[in-house]
């Protein structure tokens, strides 16, 4: 009797084990949005060209993400680099991490008071997602954002 009971416990542990191994991380399974506001921490220019802003210079920038519905401390962090492509434009890519994943962002921008780049994957919650970031410009200095995802699975 006890023999059967231990195979039977250890039987019911493996199987659950391996459904807890071989389940993938949970995927965002409607469209949504979310919004969030940023505050930047750490800015950096490297002027690679002549000396002023201008094609191939780049923009290294950190904020910290905030959703003051939820909790009044930051509840994640982003990480874009820009490269300039003419005295005002940039090309950015940016990487957004959240508590439950991560969302990629690319595009072009002319004008950082408002700007649209497409969202083209991410991590754990956000899996495979697609959709628009649209960024307005709050303050300049610390530069601050809302930030608007528009998601799509």
């Amino acid at each position: 009797m006890k023999k059967t009971l231990f195979f039977t416990i250890v039987l019911v542990g493996i199987v659950l084990l391996t459904g807890l191994l071989t389940r993938g991380s949970p995927a965002l399974a409607n469209p949504g949005t979310i919004t969030l506001t940023s505050r930047a921490v750490k800015l950096q220019f490297i002027d690679r060209g002549p000396p002023g802003r201008g094609a191939g210079d780049l923009t290294v920038k950190r904020f910290l993400l905030y959703n003051k519905g939820i909790r009044v401390r930051a509840i994640g962090h982003a990480d874009l680099v820009c490269t300039y492509t003419t005295r005002y434009a940039q090309q950015c890519s940016g990487t957004y991490s959240l508590p439950k994943g991560k969302i990629v962002a690319s595009g072009a921008f002319e004008y950082p008071q408002y700007h649209e780049v497409a969202v083209i994957g991410g991590t754990g919650l956000y899996d495979n997602v697609r959709g628009t970031l649209t960024v307005t410009l709050l303050r300049r200095d610390p530069e601050r954002n809302i930030l608007l995802f528009r998601l799509v699975v």
